[in-house]
């Protein structure tokens, strides 16, 4: 049944109501808030993908002997549902979120899920819950596709039961009050990936592993940590969840290669082809912790940004190691920052063409 799996739709018969839902929408905040629907489908060894539906929002129930509390076995996607000025919605790259949640379940040793049925399952996901994509502003309908192994099964073993779910949260502007400057902190003592580890997988344990630098980034007055390679604990590679970019006093931008340690974003692909179109010569290649911090002071590096699909893209104000620190010259956003978020978020809000064909219009 995989092959040509699709979504029934079952509309809950308990809706939030237009004025619960307005409540919320006014201050949707970011991941706080669920729509009334979800996604859910079910694989199994023997009969492969089925029992696919989207249904009321609620509850899983699960055994405590389910696989993915004790192993991990675990991934998950993260976009956005956008409403456009003449009220239709849209999604950005569903395409390839599909193919990464693909990547990431082969990696995880996870059965992957059809590109054509994921995207069906956000599709109807979005068309049924309309109401709840925001509009105004920097507003979106996040959405938050996850597989895990559902086996009640103590052992260490691919899962021969596996869940996936779609969900959606209504998500205000990340910078309710403007464009906020982060502090980065050098992780020197942990690392986020190893070559031949998950690196390059969308999966929890990465973000769990990250969760301890994160907290000693807060302690040192930052708000972002930044990870160098797992060998030579040299090499810039990204932040707990996002990727980077640097600019260079010649306009130039660099952004770190991907070695199967650094996950490779859907944003930081899009602003790849992004900087292009507006001019700038950009460059994927290996950037040194050193580069970073003396181009930083001597002002060969200009700006720096990180992006994701939460944030978008946010200025870099300064990197901070225990030994010291360096400001970024443009830290509050120089020109080449400023340019390419807003080039982008035109092509997801419906403000400009879309020449590379990104959006997908859901209704």
């Amino acid at each position: 049944m995989s092959a040509d799996l699709q979504f029934t739709v079952e509309p809950t018969t308990q809706p939030a109501s237009d004025d619960q839902r307005a409540e919320i929408l006014a201050n949707p905040g970011f991941g706080q808030n669920f729509s009334d629907h979800m996604a859910i489908a079910t694989w199994t060894k023997e009969n492969g993908w089925h029992d696919a539906r989207i249904t009321a929002y609620g509850p899983l129930e699960l055994s405590p002997a389910t696989a993915v509390f004790h192993y991990a076995q675990t991934i998950f996607e993260g976009m956005k549902a956008y409403r456009h000025p003449d009220d239709s919605i849209h999604m950005f790259r569903p395409e390839a979120n599909a193919a990464r949640f693909a990547k990431s379940a082969h990696r995880l040793a996870l059965p992957e899920l059809p590109e054509a049925a994921f995207l069906d399952s956000l599709r109807k996901l979005v068309e049924i819950d309309r109401a709840w994509v925001p509009g105004g502003g920097e507003t979106s309908l996040y959405l938050r596709p996850f597989m895990f192994g559902s086996d009640p099964f103590l052992g260490v073993r691919p899962s021969a039961h596996v869940t996936y779910v779609a969900i959606a949260s209504p998500a205000g502007s990340y910078f309710a009050n403007g464009v906020k400057p982060v502090r980065i902190w050098l992780s020197e003592e942990y690392t986020r990936a190893a070559p031949g580890g998950t690196g390059a997988a969308k999966t929890g344990g990465n973000y769990a592993s990250s969760l301890l630098a994160q907290a000693e980034a807060i302690e040192q007055g930052c708000d972002q940590v930044a990870f160098l390679d797992a060998v030579e604990k040299k090499w810039v590679e990204e932040l707990g969840g996002m990727n980077l970019y640097f600019v260079l006093d010649d306009n130039s931008v660099v952004t770190p290669e991907l070695s199967g340690t650094i996950l490779e974003g859907v944003t930081r692909d899009s602003i790849l082809k992004l900087v292009t179109d507006l001019g700038f010569h950009v460059t994927e290649r290996k950037i040194s912790i050193d580069e970073w911090r003396d181009g930083a002071a001597s002002g060969r590096i200009r700006e720096v940004f990180a992006c994701g699909t939460a944030a978008v893209i946010t200025p870099v104000a300064s990197l901070k190691w225990k030994d010291g620190d360096v400001q970024v010259a443009d830290g509050n956003g120089g020109p080449v920052t400023a340019a390419v978020r807003s080039a982008l978020l035109d092509v997801q809000y419906g403000r400009a063409a879309d020449p590379h064909g990104w959006m997908t219009r859901v209704c």
